[in-house]
């Protein structure tokens, strides 16, 4: 094996910004830069390792994804290059700003260690990072922050630029993480055959473990230690967001944080001088997709992808989950920790722990970049537990987009050569889900559903169904308080009634 075609983690750095005056908080390129600063002191060599980098690869901030985060205060025209220019890095050649997805920090780094194996890549740097705590905090305050800047040129981009959601999906108002997994938790119940109280309660019991460990997490947003029962009880301030999912059950995606990782060959870490103990290895990864619009899937409890993904990463690795030392799988909400764990073979209580952050609704949940904290993270937990494994998993759009990796100061025994996603990638998208139809008419079944919430209480319920004949359909229910209220007390699953389309496309399902 050649030195300079093995790639290596060397540094890591997380920052989390408790500044409460918006005049004084870092503007989000200044903070990612902090963290990358201390992903260089991380390794030991500090600036020469900045001054080394060949590549940056910035992960896209939600101000330039969401529109419910759109930033009134601007931004970077070039974000990387930017970045850059505060590292004193602007000898690398190659700036990259990604597209959106939670997968994109482990699918970066998988990218960037197939062109280390390849020569193309000596040292890279990933990072990341939002200020939306303080971008909330100057519009309460009605201050006008301006976070423009303009470096010149334009960035490459890295990922997939289509949205998550379909045409007809965004008609009924299904265009977003809040509405979308909500869906995926009411499928996994009926799946399960649990009451709506009984799987409230799951709920509670499986982030309640997450909660404990950010509460030990002095970069964690929310150290409060909430209790299974705090966490499933609806109340004012812990109300349903999207049922069946109050408040903390959601990513937390009003924080500052960042992080960085980087990244060199063996032979560029020696010739810098970083001593052997900052060194981690990748032993096994994989990146596969759902069908991409939820609609199209198979069912709402499970994910092709995520089982595939699974099995690529261990094969790659030479073994299975049972040896893995630490665990931090992608916690949007509990449906993902669901999922994967039922895709991966890994129990709910997992005596290891199924988080080395605190998961996203109370470590944080900032924006594209939660997964480049998990591998910073796992990086410390594998480097003080010699000889140990740990396993990231990355999930990006809805249960859609899925990454993992398995990570080690252990030296690999063989080259980094992940298989090419395309060899199984056709396998996942044979598994067809049912024909569906966007002009739905006649009588109907509900296959899963969510009532949405807003301050005031039930705001409006999206829902997916099926037809006699076997078609599926998204829709809406009437404007009805009442009939929304009684869709989160009586289990709407199974439920009979009449759907019909609307001239503007809007298909309404009534019971009855």
């Amino acid at each position: 094996m050649d030195d300079s075609r093995i790639p290596i983690l060397v540094g890591a750095g997380q920052i989390t910004q408790r500044e409460p005056d918006p005049l004084k908080a870092l503007k989000p390129i200044d903070l990612i830069a902090a963290a990358a600063k201390q992903a260089a002191e991380d390794s030991e060599v500090g600036q020469s390792l900045l001054s080394t980098l060949d590549t940056i690869v910035l992960l896209r901030s939600f101000s330039d994804t969401s529109w419910r985060f759109k930033s009134p205060f601007g931004g970077p025209v070039n974000p990387p290059k930017s970045l850059a220019a505060r590292l004193d890095a602007n000898q690398a050649s190659r700036l990259i700003y990604t597209h959106a997805g939670g997968n994109m920090p482990q699918w970066s780094i998988n990218r960037l260690f197939e062109m280390v194996t390849r020569g193309e890549v000596e040292a890279a740097l990933v990072a990341g990072g939002e200020a939306l705590a303080t971008q909330k905090a100057a519009q309460r305050l009605s201050l006008d922050l301006d976070w423009n800047e303009d470096a010149g040129g334009k960035a490459e981009e890295w990922g997939v630029a289509k949205r998550g959601w379909s045409d007809v999906e965004d008609r009924h108002r299904m265009a977003g993480a809040i509405y979308a997994y909500p869906l995926f938790e009411n499928g996994i119940r009926g799946n399960r055959g649990r009451s709506v109280s009984e799987h409230l309660k799951e709920m509670g019991k499986l982030f309640e473990g997450f909660s404990a460990v950010a509460a030990q997490n002095p970069l964690a947003d929310r150290r409060d230690r909430f209790t299974a029962t705090e966490i499933a009880t609806p109340s004012a301030k812990n109300p349903f967001i999207g049922f069946p999912y109050t408040k903390l059950m959601n990513a937390n995606a009003f924080i500052d944080q960042s992080a960085a990782v980087i990244l060199t060959s063996v032979a560029k870490a020696k010739e810098l001088g970083i001593p052997q103990d900052r060194w981690v290895y990748l032993h096994g990864t994989a990146d596969a997709y759902d069908h991409w619009h939820i609609s199209d899937r198979v069912n709402f409890y499970s994910s092709p992808a995520m089982r595939m993904v699974s099995e690529e990463t261990f094969e790659m690795a030479g073994f299975g989950q049972e040896k893995l030392d630490f665990l931090d799988l992608y916690s949007c909400f509990p449906s993902a920790v669901q999922i994967a764990c039922a895709e991966m073979g890994i129990a709910e209580d997992d005596p290891r722990g199924l988080t080395v952050t605190g998961g996203l609704p109370y470590f944080g949940g900032p924006g594209n970049n939660y997964v480049t904290h998990s591998i910073a993270e796992m990086m410390v937990k594998v480097r003080n537990s010699s000889g140990s494994f740990g396993m990231v998993t990355a999930n990006g759009n809805y249960v859609t987009k899925q990454s993992a990796g398995i990570y080690s100061t252990t030296p690999t025994e063989k080259n980094f050569n992940p298989k090419d996603p395309l060899i199984y990638q056709t396998k996942i998208d044979a598994e067809k889900g049912p024909e569906t139809t966007d002009k739905p008419v006649g009588r109907a079944t509900v296959e899963t559903y969510t009532v949405m919430h807003d301050r005031e209480g039930p705001s409006f319920a999206i829902l997916f169904g099926r037809l006699e004949d076997g078609r599926r359909f998204i829709a809406n229910t009437p404007d009805d308080p009442g009939l929304l209220l009684d869709l989160e007390k009586s289990d709407a699953l199974g439920l009979h009634g009449h759907v019909k389309t609307n001239s503007d496309g809007i298909a309404i399902f009534t019971p009855g």
